[in-house]
């Protein structure tokens, strides 16, 4: 499709489900009503987001000098940030009632985490940004330490992103599994990382069923069909990461505060299942989100 039809179906759905979510009641108590929509706000983000622009300033740009046929009321640069970071929480509620309106139930899930350094580790004494918030982490893939946080998904077995956290590097990753499991039920697999006999009886009480590889002194019993099953479902999780990184750059977070990377994050997140949501309605691969746009 072309980006002007990508920024109207984009719309379409924002808007409908901004009224649903707000009931048409202002969310503004007091103050100016802004010249922009929060529904063209939020498309203008997702949009921006989905073409590599994730800083505010350069969404704002974009739209500024090549899409003001379409956004004619864009005011300021100063304007469209302040209301785009107020809107932090929407963007959030809007991610959760796609999620549970427009994809089917999936009884299987996959878990994963990554790193999200905010700065070089060689400049990391240097960085006032989120002092007392970030601390140093070890990324095994890149075999390096790192200064920042760390990203935990979780996907369902299509690839939609169905919850997502940040924490501190050294935060056990069964913690943080543990704060965004809540909404599932079923099958939920993982590296070895979140091996815990106590967690995963824990997790069976809610319904969940924690599955991991086993490490090289702990027996194997389950079957050979299951561990195939097992690494394949798990290459859905690093599919959905790798683009995350790739197209919505959710490992370079310029803010220098936890409100604006809130922000950050939950736009990136919903820009991604909004692609999976259009791909799924005109009958495309859910995760083949690259060529969406021509």
């Amino acid at each position: 499709m072309t980006i002007n039809d990508f920024i109207t179906e984009v719309y379409c759905f924002i808007d409908d489900e901004y009224k649903k979510l707000t009931n048409s009641i202002s969310l503004r108590s007091r103050g100016f009503k802004p010249r922009l929509s929060d529904s063209e706000v939020i498309t203008m983000e997702v949009v921006g987001e989905y073409l590599g622009h994730d800083k505010d300033t350069h969404i704002w740009k974009y739209f500024k000098n090549n899409k003001l046929d379409m956004f004619p009321l864009i005011g300021s640069r100063c304007n469209f940030v302040k209301q785009s970071a107020n809107l932090w929480n929407i963007k959030q509620l809007l991610q959760s009632r796609l999620v549970e309106c427009y994809f089917s139930y999936s009884d299987i899930h996959v878990i994963d985490g990554f790193p999200m350094p905010i700065c070089h580790y060689a400049r990391s004494s240097r960085c006032k940004s989120f002092k007392g918030t970030a601390s140093y982490g070890y990324c095994a893939a890149k075999d390096e330490k790192y200064y920042g946080f760390k990203g935990h998904i979780i996907v369902d077995s299509n690839g939609v992103i169905n919850s997502f956290t940040t924490t501190c590097p050294e935060v056990d990753e069964r913690v943080a599994m543990l704060d965004i499991c809540g909404k599932i039920k079923g099958l939920l697999l993982g590296d070895k990382g979140y091996i815990s006999k106590d967690i995963s009886l824990e997790l069976l009480e809610y319904g969940v069923i924690l599955q991991t590889p086993k490490r090289r002194n702990m027996q194997e019993d389950r079957p050979k069909w299951f561990l195939k099953f097992l690494r394949s479902k798990r290459k859905i999780v690093e599919t959905v990461i790798s683009q995350l990184k790739r197209i919505f750059n959710i490992q370079s977070i310029r803010v220098r505060d936890m409100w604006h990377m809130t922000n950050r994050l939950a736009r990136k997140i919903l820009a991604h299942n909004i692609c999976t949501l259009i791909n799924m309605k005109h009958g495309f691969n859910i995760l083949d989100i690259e060529p969406l746009v021509n």
